[in-house]
């Protein structure tokens, strides 16, 4: 983590600033919710292949992790850096990673225990042609990591902040999750703030 963090702040400029302990706490905090499936409480017991099933992929979840939290802050030159150093980060540690685009297209799939395109992680979009054409919102790669990531941590009791430049979609792909995506527990209360 430490040697992470050094590398971002010599060689990866951020958009928005950030300080290494918050994004080391944002690692934590994204890690912490891949471990909710194994505390045990009154009603669930874990059982050791459940620590097994878990010990067998802990180091690609924390570099789904470390991906997305010490390397989310950064320009599109700093992502090409970070992709590469962590590249070589993951052999020195003998985990199995895809050759082909960056890390930052890739998530780790818990179930099949094996590095899926994000494309992979939604149904085929289809659009509707009831819909009015100001209302269509077709996923993209940046669409798709942000509300999975977003949804993670939300579910998960985990606070999110998510800094970028204007007209990126943000709002619009925050809306949409929390409108249509989430479970009826959830209650989306929107407020406007002016520039």
């Amino acid at each position: 983590m430490e040697e992470g963090a050094y590398f971002v702040r010599k060689n990866c400029p951020e958009i928005v600033k950030t300080v290494s302990n918050n994004l080391c706490l944002s690692c934590m905090r994204l890690l912490d919710c891949f471990m909710v499936d194994y505390i045990e409480t009154e009603a669930k017991k874990i059982l050791p292949e459940h620590i097994d099933n878990l010990a067998s992929q802990i180091k690609q979840i924390f570099m789904l992790c470390f991906t997305w939290s010490l390397g989310a802050t950064t320009t599109q030159l700093g992502r090409e850096r970070f992709d590469k150093w962590l590249r070589d980060q993951m052999k020195t540690q003998q985990i199995d990673f895809p050759e082909d685009k960056t890390v930052y297209d890739w998530s780790w799939n818990k179930e099949k225990k094996e590095w899926e395109s994000w494309f992979d992680t939604i149904p085929t979009y289809n659009v509707d042609i009831k819909i009015p054409y100001n209302e269509i919102v077709v996923p993209t790669l940046d669409s798709i990591r942000m509300k999975y990531l977003m949804k993670t941590l939300i579910v998960n009791m985990k606070h999110v902040l998510t800094p970028g430049p204007t007209g990126t979609g943000k709002s619009v792909y925050i809306s949409e999750m929390t409108t249509f995506e989430m479970t009826e527990e959830y209650q989306t209360l929107k407020m406007t703030f002016s520039a």
